[in-house]
């Protein structure tokens, strides 16, 4: 099987060495240009002639025209005689008796080499820094001009099997997913099994799921079980300013794949560039048009068998292109959907290997707590419970961090530096009583798992339900009960403070929204079963043009008065809740203003003596 050779280490040279030989080159040229100033005395040439005859010299040097001499005493003094001219001629013209120039100490120091070197040496300076700036010039455009040429090339990242790597034991709760990949894994690495029954490899696989369920995860896995080249890249790396890169770097990818082949391709994000064509911008030469053509070219143009599949992963199925999803180029979708009870209750086992756990943490009811929670917020949690445990400094997590870290997840830290006036904090205590109360006397909402008054985020309180299992049909009865859950907390301090604050705004906005889902999508309204309004299918409009509108003026107000039948209705079944269990809201509110917080095992033993109608499934 061929492998994935390693690309060679660029050679071109270091900018900083030139710098540092031209650097080097004029210290050099300064320190002969301008030697250090030397401690020898200078005298005339009469004055050395003096000494001379009166015995003071110890001992002659010779150098070129410059005489050094050094007295009796040590002193050293220098002199200059003119060029060409002989030093016992000069001695023996000024009068010096030629017995004294016999007995002078003389040295003749021959320069005619160091001379050379030094000559040398300043004139090649000057050529030295030229040749110097002039290399570095030419290497700045060398390196712009391989930028240049290497604009059209793939970016895309080659997963190095030597190193760790994740496999499907890594992955957890999507085992439907997991046995779809498993398939492409074996395919590459026993092609043969499948090629005997005529079965051809799978050209494409797309992963499609919300954000956060694992898709690169999963994409991750393979490239780790297949063991073979996989090749990594996301969809906005092929789009440029430049019509015509990202086509480039597509063709540069593929034809890399080819020579690598059997291997995978991974496009993260591919909405990037897989969006539907034909939108009405960027007319013909739109840059990431031509690169999804070129895309849909590569994946089944008229080269077949060469074993190269291309994995991609989105999260808006919905704005690709139709062309890039049909058989022949991604023949399988492999949906990875928000995980159920089990699944989670798995991905916290992965992603708890690592961490202490004390004996009291309960994965399954961990699990139970988090409906909604993506892969992504299980690992968060996990690793906000670690950081919390260290924090307290100690040497396992408890079920009690874990707790705490749902809650900083859902809503966000707890506030305590918010401190609320004694008439603020009566009123949120009513105000999430009146949510749990009500939610608890009716059999559509979920039980309640915990209250509190202590500020999380924007939110002065908060009222925790948890459900008993997980649901995944609901019914119009649910509904009209959870309206009345959320009209609760606005009921309660309107019963009890004769008037309402501007606390109850998010729950209005989520009941208002809930009603107008149940009459336009659920066709749980008098209006029958139709829906009302159809998504827009053109990618170019923003989002609050996402909606069209495919009814009348009139049906629109037909729309709102069933809306606000549900809303009334709720609304005077939550006054005679709260009114019939008034003294029940009043005792829990002391206890909950006091405590700042009830559980869910606390709040249940408010209700012994009062017939609660049982949770129901749906």
């Amino acid at each position: 099987m061929p492998t994935l050779k390693a690309p060679k280490p660029n050679k071109t040279k270091n900018g900083l060495t030139y710098l540092l030989i031209i650097a080097l080159a004029i210290a050099a040229f300064m320190l002969i240009a301008n030697p250090s100033p030397s401690t020898v005395q200078e005298i005339n040439l009469n004055k050395f002639v003096e000494e001379v005859k009166s015995g003071m010299v110890h001992q002659v040097v010779v150098t070129d025209n410059q005489i050094k001499i050094e007295l009796q005493d040590g002193s050293k003094q220098v002199t200059n005689k003119e060029p060409g001219s002989d030093l016992y001629s000069i001695l023996e013209k000024t009068g010096v008796d030629s017995d004294t120039i016999s007995k002078l100490p003389t040295t003749i120091e021959d320069t005619t080499g160091d001379k050379f070197w030094i000559d040398l040496l300043i004139g090649f300076v000057p050529f030295l820094i030229i040749i110097g700036f002039f290399l570095f010039m030419m290497r700045s455009a060398q390196s712009s001009n391989n930028q240049a040429m290497g604009f059209g090339k793939s970016q895309a990242k080659t997963v190095d099997h030597t190193k760790e790597k994740t496999t499907f034991d890594d992955v957890a709760g999507v085992l439907e997913a997991k046995e779809e990949l498993k398939e492409v894994v074996d395919f590459l690495k026993r092609p043969q099994k499948y090629q005997r029954m005529g079965a051809k490899i799978p050209k494409g696989v797309i992963l499609v799921g919300p954000p956060g369920t694992g898709k690169t995860l999963l994409a991750r896995a393979v490239a780790g079980e297949a063991a073979v080249p996989f090749f990594s890249i996301s969809g906005s790396e092929f789009v440029e300013m430049f019509v015509g890169v990202g086509a480039s770097r597509v063709r540069d990818l593929f034809k890399k794949a080819k020579r690598n082949a059997p291997c995978i391709i991974f496009i993260d994000e591919i909405d990037a560039v897989g969006r539907h064509r034909g939108a009405g911008m960027g007319g013909g030469h739109d840059e990431r048009e031509q690169t999804l053509n070129q895309i849909l070219s590569e994946m089944d143009g008229f080269e077949t068998g060469t074993n190269v599949i291309v994995m991609a992963a989105t999260n808006r199925p919905d704005v690709l292109d139709p062309a890039l999803l049909r058989p022949g180029r991604f023949d399988r979708r492999v949906i990875v959907d928000n995980p159920d009870l089990k699944a989670r209750e798995q991905i916290l086992e992965v992603h708890s290997r690592n961490k202490p756990l004390a004996s009291s943490v309960d994965l399954e009811k961990i699990a139970r707590q988090t409906p909604g929670f993506t892969g992504a917020d299980l690992e968060n949690l996990m690793n906000e419970a670690a950081i919390l445990a260290a924090k307290k400094n100690q040497k396992k997590v408890h079920m009690n961090d874990v707790e705490q870290s749902i809650e900083k997840v859902l809503m966000g830290p707890e506030r305590k530096s918010k401190v609320l006036s004694k008439k603020e904090k009566e009123i949120t205590a009513y105000h999430e009583v009146g949510h749990a109360v009500v939610g608890n006397m009716l059999e559509g909402c979920d039980n309640v798992r915990k209250i509190s008054i202590i500020s999380r985020g924007m939110s002065l309180g908060s009222t925790w339900f948890m459900p008993g299992e997980e649901k995944h049909l609901h019914s119009k009865s649910k509904f009209e009960d959870e309206i009345c859950s959320l009209l609760g907390g606005y009921i309660c301090e309107k019963a009890i403070f004769g008037q309402v604050t501007t606390g109850a705004s998010n729950d209005l906005e989520r009941a208002t929204n809930l009603a107008r889902r149940m009459v336009t999508e659920f066709g749980m309204s008098d209006l029958g079963p139709v829906i009302f309004g159809e998504k827009n299918k053109e990618v170019f409009l923003g989002r609050d043009f996402g909606h069209v509108r495919n009814y009348s003026e009139e049906v629109a107000g037909e729309i709102d008065k069933q809306i606000k039948k549900f809303i009334t209705e709720a609304e005077g079944r939550t006054e005679k809740l709260i009114k019939k269990h008034r003294p029940l809201i009043e005792k829990i509110t002391e206890d909950l203003i006091k405590k700042e917080t009830l559980t869910g095992e606390e709040f249940k033993k408010y209700f012994k003596g009062t017939k609660v109608p049982s949770k129901t499934t749906v």
